[in-house]
Formats: structure tokens, C-alpha cells, sequence
């Protein structure tokens, strides 16, 4: 895998197009120059022309030379991969389980869209997917949009459309918190949602509490600037007496932590509270946390069932790659998935070593 992670960095650095784009814009500028040049002075025609020749064949020169780079590099990329990973021909079965149920690999396949947010593909794709399907009519006789979408998903009109709202309001809020760092959303959501978040044994809330705090601490949207810092200070202060109150009796050890980190506050990095307010992966785990919870209290899980089975699929295929060459080569059949091809469990062990 080295050789294959050289020949990616080298494809990331080199087999862009941000060289050929400059070198042409080069070019346009430069004839856009000469166009005004010419409009100017029409006596001068012939000889602003004779002097952008040289100019333009140079240029186009530099950009041939730049796509020959990044044919080359991307060239040396397609060989690592092709010497990397063989080309091998998939293992093949006329017991397929799920081809007779297509509408689950469907519904998994729309569920994992909405869980990315990616609602209007979801719709479209379960459109085209049971495009031969009768579309279902409500019962004021109005043909509903999302009807294949909710009946290949299993649920009604009402809960398709907060399933829908649900993970809308779920990537709105993961926006604001990973890209623009505001954890108000996430922190209106935890607290809405608090009890059942303590039932589940959640230490959300208070995470996002908790962060809320270092944030202000640091000195919020301007870390850099020293008067935001001081006066950051004091709002983070003004914030825990406001916020931590009813989080004593569970996380006194953590709130007693943060009160002590401001004795140091000139010189955290170095102190024993630094993993605290120092912790760049903070806001990534806190994200990660969030959708934890978010989908946990919808009933779902976490990672995306599609995700899963595929990453279990990917795992377990040379092992099934290997087992059908196996059986070839002793002139065995599989006959159905409810049985093994072969007479014990050690009796596979042994020959797939």
C-alpha cells in the first residue's frame, strides 16, 4: 500500500488542473489585451497581430505541458491501483437471497439517501426504481408525490414527511455546528430532547454545554484577538453559572475541571486541562456524537445499514472468492444458503487455510 499512497500524494500535488487553468486564463487575458489593442488603433492591426504569435504558441505550449503532467501522473496512479488490487472475476451464484426481494435493497438504498440528507434523490430514485408501479392515490383522490416513496419504505404519508423534516433538521444542524461552529442548534435540540437523552444514559447535553464553554472561553469566533479572549473570559464564566447548575449532581468531577482550567488561563497549552480546550478533534466528536443520538432517538442506528452490509460484503468477498475456487476445483456444488458446501465447519477451516 505505500507505493499506491506515494503515487496519491503525488496525484493530489501534480494531476490538478489549477496550472492549466492559470496558463489559459493567461492566454485569454492576453488576447483580450491584443483584441482591445487592435479596436484602439486599426492602422496597428498587422503588427499587434505579428507580435501575439510567439506569445500564444508559447502559451498553448505550457498548457500541453501541464495535461501531459497530469496524464502522466494520473497514468502512474491507474498502474498502482491495477497492480494493487488484481482483477479478479466476482463469485457468482444462481442462489441469490435478496433477488427475489428487490423492494429491500430499494428501501435500503432510499433509507440511506434520507439519512444523508439526499431527499429528492431518495424520491426520484425509488420513481425510476418501481417506475412500473401503480401509483397509490389518497383518499381525497390527489395522486401524492412521495406515495412509491412511502409505500417501498414501509411507512405512512405522515411519517414519511417527518422522517423527511427529521434529517433535514438533523443536517442543519451538523452544518452550523461543523462549518460555521455554532453549537446553539445542536444545544436547542439537546435540551428539547433532554429527558429522553438521560434515559438513554446520553452525555450529549452536556458535551455540548461543555464545549459552548471552552468556545467562549477561547475567545469565541476570534481566538486571536486578545481583547476577545479577556472579555471571552467572562462570558464563559457568566455561562456556567447560568447552564451548569442542574448538571452537579452527574458531572460535578467535569464542571469542577473547567473551573480550575482558569487559573492557568494564561498558559492552557501547558496545562494539565489542555486536552480540554486544546482538542482539535473536539467539534469532529461532538459531531459524530450528535448523529449518534439524533438517529438513535428515531429508532435507527447510527451508521447507515447500507454502509455496513457493503463494508461486510467487501470484507467477506476473497473469502468467497477463494471458497469458489475451491469448489471448482473439487468438482463441488452449492445448492442453497441454509447449508454449508462442505461437510463441518473445521473441514472449511482446513481448506481455506
Amino acid at each position: 500500500m505505500e507505493a499506491l499512497f506515494k503515487e496519491h500524494d503525488k496525484l493530489l500535488t501534480k494531476g490538478n488542473l489549477s496550472k492549466s487553468v492559470e496558463d489559459v486564463q493567461k492566454t485569454i487575458d492576453l488576447l483580450k489585451r491584443a483584441r482591445d489593442a487592435v479596436a484602439a488603433n486599426h492602422s496597428n492591426a498587422s503588427l499587434t497581430l505579428a507580435k501575439l504569435q510567439n506569445p500564444v504558441k508559447q502559451a498553448f505550449d505550457a498548457v500541453n505541458s501541464d495535461l501531459k503532467e497530469i496524464h502522466r501522473v494520473l497514468g502512474d496512479y491507474s498502474k498502482a491501483l491495477d497492480k494493487k488490487f488484481k482483477d479478479k472475476p466476482l463469485p457468482t451464484t444462481d442462489y441469490d437471497a435478496l433477488s427475489s426481494h428487490p423492494s429491500l435493497i430499494n428501501r435500503a438504498i432510499a433509507m440511506h439517501l434520507l439519512r444523508e440528507g439526499q431527499f429528492s434523490v431518495a424520491s426520484k430514485f425509488l420513481e425510476d426504481a418501481t417506475i412500473d408501479a401503480p401509483r397509490i392515490e389518497s383518499k381525497s383522490g390527489d395522486s401524492n408525490p412521495y406515495a412509491t416513496l412511502e409505500h417501498e419504505l414501509g411507512i405512512d404519508s405522515r411519517q414519511s414527511e417527518a422522517l423527511r423534516e427529521q434529517f433535514s433538521n438533523m443536517y442543519r444542524i451538523l452544518h452550523e455546528l461543523k462549518n460555521q461552529r455554532n453549537l446553539l442548534p445542536a444545544i436547542e435540540w439537546a435540551r428539547s430532547n433532554s429527558n429522553a437523552l438521560e434515559l438513554r444514559g446520553s452525555n450529549l447535553e452536556f458535551e455540548l454545554e461543555r464545549l459552548q464553554f471552552v468556545w467562549l472561553f477561547s475567545g469565541g469566533p476570534y481566538p486571536n484577538d486578545h481583547n476577545s479572549v479577556v472579555e471571552g473570559q467572562s462570558l464563559a464564566l457568566e455561562y456556567a453559572r447560568r447552564e451548569f447548575g442542574h448538571f452537579q449532581g452527574r458531572y460535578l468531577r467535569e464542571i469542577q475541571q473547567l473551573s480550575g482550567a482558569m487559573a492557568f488561563c494564561p498558559n492552557l497549552a501547558q496545562s494539565p486541562y489542555r486536552q480540554i480546550f486544546h482538542n482539535k478533534g473536539a467539534w469532529d466528536d461532538l459531531a459524530n456524537s450528535f448523529t449518534r443520538e439524533f438517529c438513535s432517538l428515531l429508532g435507527l442506528s447510527a451508521d447507515s445499514p447500507l454502509y455496513i452490509a457493503t463494508t461486510a460484503g467487501a470484507i467477506a468477498l476473497p473469502t468467497l472468492v477463494k471458497l469458489q475456487t475451491i469448489m471448482k476445483e473439487k468438482r463441488t456444488e452449492w445448492t442453497t444458503q441454509h447449508e454449508l458446501p462442505v461437510s463441518s465447519i473445521s473441514t472449511l477451516q482446513s481448506m481455506l487455510g
